[in-house]
């Protein structure tokens, strides 16, 4: 189950930052050309080798670090058109799945040493 866990954190953190960098270079930027919003993907790269590695301290502290993303996706998905709206929600889907697949693992790996 822990070993589950670590995958799908693995790959819903993977794609969180696929999908921001993309969404603000590409697919669907605030300004033409992209913005310096694409650094909110950029972010993301801070705590991936920790969560391929298993550490439990990344798994902590990317619990409350993850949720500034959800609350992005859920902003623009409500007040956003178009294209900008859909990428808001899979923001927000991937947000929340990589939250409670970081919680589960902090709660599964509780007391045990990483």
């Amino acid at each position: 189950m822990i070993r589950r866990l670590q995958i799908v954190a693995s790959t819903s953190l993977i794609a969180l930052i696929f999908l921001c960098i993309t969404w603000e270079l590409w697919l669907a930027p605030l300004k033409p050309g992209g913005s310096w919003l694409v650094l909110k993907g950029l972010f993301l790269l801070a705590p991936l080798f920790g969560i391929l590695r298993g550490r439990r301290y990344t798994y902590q502290w990317l619990s409350l670090f993850v949720l500034l993303y959800l609350m992005e996706g859920l902003v623009r998905a409500t007040s956003e058109h178009g294209v900008s709206q859909t990428l808001a929600v899979l923001e927000t889907a991937l947000a929340t799945l990589l939250f409670v697949s970081v919680v589960a693992y902090c709660r599964l790996t509780r007391g045990r040493a990483g």
